[in-house]
């Protein structure tokens, strides 16, 4: 259903508030000419309101000769600031940007964010964003999830359909996301919640199987049968079954990079107001698929680059790939118990 402007300026209020955004300070609201006009308009009243200093900055869309998909993660981290340097100098010398371009994988989100500056993407329809809009406890429970993954040295996930994968941790950093870009330097997506990190480098093994009802981003459709994804150290190396499977590999083949084949993050879902079937029941062209990524108990696994977490994999190949139904364990303690978030005090 739409939702009213009163109802979203609100909730920019809401949110810029937890972000910590205040009075005078520099924010810039990226667009570029598909950006959702009520999500920028609504972010700009907000942020007046609240004395901040606004700017607008819309950028042309680029790479839509490259992406086969419509999809704003269809291809990324080419972006239009690569050689756009007034652009680049007006967001860096903001205090908060709210990007509804996208600029995630991109060496210049890494600049922006690198001069102190909060980031949050919002590029999911407005009805989405308010019922996952970010609440205190959605932090608590990735914070928590944070804390143990930041010391865990082994993840392994398994499932009753097949799934057996294990893969070392402590190379790269935990990624945490709850929907606020609350600190300096801090990007985040609303909405969003959900924990990961990537697995050291040549680590990763085992077999993946995603069932039939699993979710395939950026396709945004639900597998129609069974795929088994082939790890070894730290690379797709196999995809086994019929048409989903054919598809995924003439995806990621289209590409023509080996390094789409990596695997990449790798975590699980938290949120608790984001929901598996969302779906089928919306136009995939009008959503990123955050409640795919999202909703509790998932599995989230991903192939291709790193460079968000001080990597080196540059590649605009990215598949998300949230499981149900999985097992997930840090170091022989479990988080998730057959796609359930396993509470704290019961493991």
């Amino acid at each position: 259903m739409a939702i009213s402007d009163a109802a979203l300026m609100m909730a920019w209020k809401e949110v810029l508030a937890m972000c910590n955004l205040k009075a005078g300070e520099q924010l810039t609201i990226l667009t570029s000419d598909d950006s959702n006009q009520q999500i920028a308009g609504m972010a700009r009243l907000a942020a007046a309101d609240m004395g901040a200093v606004v700017t607008n900055l819309n950028l042309a869309p680029m790479n839509g000769e490259k992406a086969i998909s419509r999809d704003k993660s269809g291809y990324i981290g080419k972006t239009a600031l690569e050689h756009n340097k007034a652009a680049l100098a007006c967001l860096k010398a903001s205090d908060f940007v709210i990007d509804t371009l996208q600029l995630l994988f991109s060496k210049e989100q890494e600049e922006i964010l690198k001069t102190g500056a909060r980031m949050l993407l919002a590029v999911e329809p407005p009805e989405i964003m308010l019922r996952m809009l970010p609440k205190p406890e959605d932090k608590a429970r990735v914070l928590a999830g944070a804390k143990k993954l930041g010391v865990a040295k082994k993840m392994t996930v398994t499932s009753k359909a097949g799934t057996d994968f294990e893969c070392d941790l402590g190379q790269y950093p935990v990624l945490t996301q709850y929907g606020l870009a609350d600190e300096p330097g801090r990007w985040d997506h609303w909405p969003s919640c959900f924990v990961a990190t990537w697995p050291t480098e040549k680590t990763a093994n085992g077999t993946i199987v995603i069932e039939e009802g699993d979710i395939l981003l950026p396709m945004k459709m639900y597998a129609r049968s069974p795929v088994t994804f082939t790890v070894e150290n730290g690379y797709v190396t196999k995809i086994d079954g019929g048409f989903d499977a054919e598809f995924l590999r003439r995806f990621m083949d289209s590409f023509d990079d080996p390094e789409a084949y990596a695997m990449a993050h790798v975590g699980w879902g938290l949120h608790t107001r984001a929901h598996w079937t969302v779906l089928g029941l919306t136009n995939p062209e009008a959503q990123l698929g955050m409640d795919a990524r999202s909703f509790a108990g998932n599995f989230l696994f991903s192939t291709g680059p790193n460079t968000e977490a001080g990597g080196t994999r540059d590649v605009p190949c990215h598949l998300d790939i949230p499981l149900r139904n999985c097992s997930l364990s840090l170091d022989g303690e479990a988080m998730t118990k057959d796609g359930k978030v396993v509470p704290a005090e019961q493991r």
